[in-house]
């Protein structure tokens, strides 16, 4: 496992990362205990860049991690998030926050869920479009020189947006979706943060599981499970997205793989600043997942690849379209 920068403010991760979100909510029933081994089997892994937000159960997931952080501290870089509000009277309805004060408080709050002192990372979740990005960065460049973070993240914004938070202070890494099926930070994002020094961090670069080739049919869902309401898994769409997992289950076959380690394997070779963070609550999926680190590619087969995925090539939004509105874009 390769330690590398993160960004340009002295912070360092694990090359492959480990979102944490579906230990807690989103993807059916949730099993602490599981999380529990998963995480401490992730540190033997040298997995240890940590993704989780207080969004996320909400607050649940900052919890659980608190539970392992306890004498690891200096081995895991740490990164949560701020931004989202959940509705507790409606589990599905979001709003978001960026103003100053509330960075603040926000910040408070998970450093004592996660009982630590500092934070590695901290995100911006979703963009506030009713609060100016330099007025949230302004706040969070203050938590930095309180010592309480280390590096200021964003999560889902455009180009333009991070132009004008780094000329703030110097952003430290930019969270969006991508994969092999959802290839849109390479029209303007990917480019803008190799330019500006800052880490690409890939969310969901198994595409929600589908690119597992584990995922057979949508009844399969348990009946609480977020991907029932995602366009790509849903009518026509699904069938569509399924014949192309099964083209690239097919080349990870030749290749002596699984389908999940060609998909991350093709993320980390995209760019030196690129931390793919696969989400998993199971030893056994963490495992496979870290294998994805032996696996390399001739020019052929990443041409072959984008022959079979080429940008736009998942059927459907990767968001159900009131989410599609929480986008920075």
């Amino acid at each position: 496992m390769l330690i590398k920068k993160l960004g340009t403010q002295g912070i360092t991760a694990s090359q492959l990362g480990l979102g944490c979100m579906g230990m807690s909510e989103f993807y059916g029933a949730t099993n602490d205990a599981e999380s529990l081994q998963t995480l401490h089997r992730a540190v033997e892994l040298g997995i240890t860049f940590w993704d989780t937000s207080d969004a996320y159960g909400p607050y649940l997931n900052e919890l659980l991690l608190a539970k392992v952080l306890k004498g690891i501290r200096n081995k895991i870089t740490l990164a949560t998030k701020f931004g989202i509000v959940r509705d507790p009277a409606n589990p599905h309805a979001r709003s978001l926050n960026g103003k100053p004060d509330y960075a603040h408080k926000a910040c408070d709050a998970s450093l004592k869920r996660l009982e630590v002192d500092t934070i590695d990372l901290y995100y911006l979740h979703r963009v506030d479009p009713n609060t100016a990005i330099e007025e949230t960065v302004g706040a969070m460049a203050d938590l930095v020189t309180a010592g309480k973070i280390r590096g200021i993240g964003l999560s889902e914004a455009s180009a333009k947006t991070i132009r004008r938070a780094n000329a703030v202070h110097p952003i430290t890494a930019l969270q969006t979706e991508y994969s092999l099926w959802s290839r849109d930070p390479e029209e303007e994002l990917l480019e803008t943060c190799k330019e500006l020094g800052i880490a690409f961090v890939a969310y969901s670069p198994l595409g929600r599981g589908f690119l597992t080739g584990q995922i057979k049919k949508f009844e399969d869902f348990a009946a609480d499970d977020y991907r029932r309401l995602s366009p790509r898994f849903q009518g026509e769409n699904f069938q569509k997205n399924l014949d192309l997992v099964h083209k690239l289950e097919q080349l990870a076959k030749q290749k002596g793989c699984t389908a999940s380690q060609l998909a991350l394997a093709w993320v980390m070779v995209q760019g030196e600043n690129i931390f793919p963070i696969p989400g998993t609550k199971r030893i056994k999926y963490l495992e496979e997942n870290a294998g994805a680190l032996n696996v390399s590619f001739t020019k052929e087969e990443l041409d072959i690849i984008n022959t079979i995925a080429p940008k736009d090539a998942a059927s459907g939004l990767r968001y159900p379209e009131q989410m599609m509105k929480l986008l920075d874009s």
